[in-house]
């Protein structure tokens, strides 16, 4: 059988940016495809009940610790990565544009945009500024950004989060190796060796 895993993420996640690339590097490392899985991170928090930005409302103290330990990441996962100027963002659009695409060409639009974001603090949200970005990675941007007024995508977008919230899942990113639900993109380590077999105990 084939080996795969899935990845859910939304744009408006430093730590699923913080993933884009490493998934890749698992996946050449163990000969499994990843599935990238857009979904809308603030209906998720809506549905639990939980805080739409919840770093926004950590104490001082904890907000310049996530501050540090983001930039590490980034260093630690080879990653260019740069607090935006807007945040939180509206990616409602961006996730409709990959929703359109599978297999590379999702990947390389969804690797584009998180780039956009995180490294070069564009507006992912402008219509102009996303059609830039995905001509720029190969792909027909305008015809992208027409799509995204199409009901099957828009309602795409809910059944993905809708999944995830059914399958246990509490944030981005989240990640599925059959069965078993990883969350965090400091838990890639684990996702690379149940992708290798591994079965935990605690399921």
């Amino acid at each position: 059988m084939h080996k795969q895993f899935e990845y859910f993420y939304d744009f408006s996640s430093p730590y699923a940016y913080l993933a884009c690339e490493e998934v890749e590097r698992i996946a050449q490392r163990t000969g499994a495809t990843v599935v990238w899985r857009p979904f809308f991170l603030g209906g998720l928090f809506k549905a639990l009940g939980s805080s739409l930005v919840p770093i926004q409302e950590a104490s001082p103290a904890k907000r310049a610790w996530l501050s540090r330990d983001i930039d590490r990441w980034g260093e630690w996962r080879e990653i260019a990565i740069k607090w935006p100027s807007r945040f939180p963002m509206n990616t409602i659009r961006a996730l409709r544009v990959v929703l359109q695409l599978e297999g590379e060409p999702h990947a390389a639009a969804a690797k584009a945009i998180f780039h956009a974001y995180w490294e070069h603090d564009r507006d992912i949200n402008d219509a102009a500024v996303l059609i830039e970005i995905l001509n720029a990675a190969g792909l027909d941007g305008e015809a992208l950004l027409a799509g995204t007024q199409e009901a099957e995508v828009k309602q795409r977008l809910f059944t993905n989060t809708d999944e995830l919230l059914e399958r246990g899942g509490c944030g981005a990113p989240a990640f599925f190796v059959g069965d078993l639900h990883f969350w965090g993109q400091d838990r890639l380590e684990m996702v690379e060796k149940a992708i290798d077999g591994w079965q935990p105990a605690a399921g």
